[in-house]
């Protein structure tokens, strides 16, 4: 196969010759890339839709799918407050596998929530695999106070007072979406035996642990976290690298600055690889990256070489034939 592709390209090189006219070879096929936005945002809004063409600048010819949870943008983004998580990410899988592009597997990046709602795919899906996953600024070991709101953003105040009101209730579990990714570390055992999203991802829930978590995870190339060092709004910041508050001492009130951070290293999840964690981290497969700033304050400087590195990678021969194939039938459908 690759001496057939080089023959091209040198029979292309004489034809060109002969003519006179400059003939550029065809970009090579790269990698899929999947998005999922994250809160307050939505699949196709300016920011997301402006994203992907500075990823398509600097991977030419890559085929980019932002999973959506609603065709309407309204729609879409008032499921990022409101809905259940695990049906949402039942919905998502589902969309992926029937994204003809993604067959064969695609690199992932996931903003905010959307970093462990993708988590949840590979853990519990991965059909079509995930090559590289990068996460910026999730919550992959929950929050432990709900995300601010601005004064204007009336939806997720609406959110925010409900899921106050009693985080830890059927309801809550449900319906709220920040909720299910709740996890107050003075209430362990309310979190463990009411959360059915995030205690399950994270094998916190005995009940809920699945080997598939742990295969599937580990199957991943490379998982990059992304910490936003002034993150005001993921509490705490060190939830993007799985760090947590530790438990308060009984009746002892800590300020938040006092607080004890329980790293990746030493959670639980870890010790005892509930999902493929320390298999990964072992294997010298998770990246743990700081970029500069708040929460999602994406700089050219923090998120271009994580791309660059990370998302796009040419396919071998093989695979490209796949995609050159794929792109041939849409041209002649009219795609």
């Amino acid at each position: 196969m690759a001496f057939i592709h080089s023959l091209g390209l040198l029979i292309m090189c004489l034809v060109s010759s002969a003519l006179g006219t400059p003939v550029q070879p065809p970009e090579p096929a790269r990698r899929p890339l999947v998005i999922w936005h994250g809160l307050g945002d939505s699949y196709a809004s300016p920011g997301m839709l402006e994203f992907m063409n500075l990823i398509k600048g600097i991977h030419p010819g890559i085929f980019i799918h932002s999973v959506y949870l609603n065709d309407n943008i309204e729609e879409d983004e008032r499921a990022g407050f409101f809905g259940n998580v695990n049906e949402q990410i039942f919905y998502a899988a589902e969309q992926l596998a029937n994204v003809t592009e993604l067959q064969d597997g695609f690199d992932a990046i996931g903003f905010s929530q959307g970093g462990q709602f993708l988590r949840a795919y590979v853990e519990r899906f991965n059909t079509p695999p995930v090559h590289n996953l990068i996460t910026f600024g999730s919550q992959h070991m929950g929050v432990s106070d709900l995300p601010a709101c601005s004064a204007w953003d009336v939806l997720c105040q609406l959110a925010r007072r409900a899921a106050r009101g009693g985080v830890y209730t059927e309801w809550a579990q449900t319906h709220l979406v920040q909720a299910q990714y709740f996890r107050d570390p003075d209430r362990l055992d309310a979190y463990v035996e009411h959360n059915r999203f995030l205690a399950s991802i994270n094998g916190e829930a005995e009940d809920l642990r699945n080997p598939a978590y742990v295969t599937n995870l580990a199957s991943l190339n490379t998982l990059v976290l992304v910490l936003f060092s002034e993150d005001k709004t993921v509490v705490p910041k060190e939830s993007s690298w799985f760090g947590s508050y530790a438990p308060s001492s009984e009746g002892v009130h800590v300020d938040a600055s006092e607080k004890t951070i329980v790293p990746m290293r030493r959670q639980p999840l870890y010790k005892n690889d509930w999902i493929g964690l320390r298999q990964l981290d072992q294997s010298g497969r998770v990246v743990l990256e700081t970029c500069e700033g708040e929460h999602m304050q994406l700089t050219d400087e923090c998120w271009r070489p994580l791309v660059k590195r990370f998302v796009g990678g040419i396919l071998d021969d093989d695979e490209s034939a796949m995609y050159r194939s794929v792109d041939h039938e849409q041209e002649v459908l009219g795609a």
